[in-house]
């Protein structure tokens, strides 16, 4: 690097708008805390396709660790599960084997879940205690942390909405749940993308940033949707594509049956349904169209070939959702929905992440560089 390079780069790195590139260890770090909250999200839908989420009646976050170890344990934890309204109304014949397995379901997610806290805290001591984190990862990183203790909470007060007068958790909580988690999984994405260092420039305009924003946007809402839509087992009712009940548009006497209206929103089977459809329209057309803005103004760039690859992740994953649909929801089907669509959320947010780094397009004498 010649002089006139370096000097105006140094300069830039002292001004403190450039951070020290991380080790690759601390890449990899936060690329497994992404994967751990990946599990987090498969297991998490295992547990509601199993209804196994019931299956542990108390929040116990330090001797809850531990799963019935013997005999009598057992028989007392099965003795509370009893007690809950789904035990009767759902499985009054369930036996002690079968609500062993749907317990350790649950207690494994819980587990994974109190690992991941581990899996966070002790490499973030060691980081900050070596030098190895700048200011700015330091923050992100105590705020993905107060992220878990709070999915932790809200957790467990999905769970108790099922304990009562419910034979399941109320959906809204669920969906709660869920986006909780995939916004702790999002940013996780951004934050170990960012320590990626390209060295393309990739000029790109306000347009570009905002269609790739509003995928990000969509995808989340989508996400949400999705949670409303397995919470209320909408998925196993008007098992037809494209038509919904022999409508492109169901009648508002099926979509606003409910009073007051916001209810069909959240409540309404029919309408929640219809929405998480429409939502995945929105969504295909949106990547299209980035995909057409991406290649006029950046044509062969790696904006427009993860323009293009996005596409092709929303199409995959509403093909996935019309055959779980057409099917009934069944698990791995289920399952395989949840799953892609935090593929999806991770390749939109690298795309957006790539179009708006810290030092987009930096001019230097003779050259030019990108975050």
């Amino acid at each position: 690097m010649t002089d006139a390079v370096a000097s105006p780069l140094a300069t830039y790195r002292r001004s403190g708008a450039l951070a020290a590139r991380p080790s690759r260890l601390v890449a990899a770090w936060l690329w497994c805390l992404a994967a751990t909250v990946f599990l987090m999200v498969f297991l998490g839908g295992a547990t509601r396709l199993t209804e196994s989420g019931l299956s542990i009646t108390e929040w116990k976050p330090v001797t809850g660790v531990l799963p019935p170890l013997n005999q009598a344990a057992w028989l007392d934890a099965f003795g509370r599960y009893k007690a809950i309204p789904q035990y009767a109304s759902l499985f009054p014949d369930m036996t002690l084997g079968h609500f062993q397995a749907i317990f350790l379901m649950e207690w494994f997610h819980r587990l994974v879940g109190r690992l991941l806290g581990v899996e966070l805290l002790l490499p973030l001591v060691v980081f900050w205690a070596r030098g190895d984190l700048t200011t700015r990862l330091k923050a992100q990183m105590l705020g993905i942390f107060a992220l878990g203790g709070l999915q932790g909470f809200v957790g467990w007060w999905m769970v108790s909405s099922g304990l009562k007068d419910r034979v399941e958790v109320a959906q809204e909580r669920l969906a709660v749940h869920l986006l909780l988690a995939s916004l702790t999984f999002a940013a996780l994405v951004w934050i170990a993308s960012e320590q990626r260092r390209s060295e393309a420039v990739e000029r790109v305009s306000t347009r570009l940033r905002l269609l790739a924003t509003i995928v990000v946007v969509l995808t989340l809402v989508q996400i949400g949707l999705g949670a409303l839509v397995a919470g209320l087992r909408a998925g196993a009712a008007y098992n037809t594509w494209p038509l919904m009940d022999g409508y492109l548009i169901p009648p508002a006497s099926l979509l606003g049956a409910l009073e007051p209206g916001w209810r069909n929103l959240v409540d309404n089977l029919a309408t929640v349904q219809f929405q998480h459809r429409m939502t995945a329209y929105l969504l295909l057309a949106t990547v299209l169209v980035q995909i057409v803005a991406t290649l006029r103004v950046l044509p062969g760039s790696g904006a427009a070939r993860r323009s293009i690859a996005l596409a092709g992740l929303v199409a995959t994953q509403a093909t996935i959702g019309i055959v779980t649909l057409l099917y009934a929801v069944p698990i791995a089907a289920g399952l395989l929905h949840q799953l892609f669509a935090m593929v999806v959320l991770a390749m939109a947010i690298v795309h957006r992440q790539r179009l708006g780094g810290p030092i987009e397009a930096v001019r230097l004498p003779g050259r030019a560089i990108r975050a």
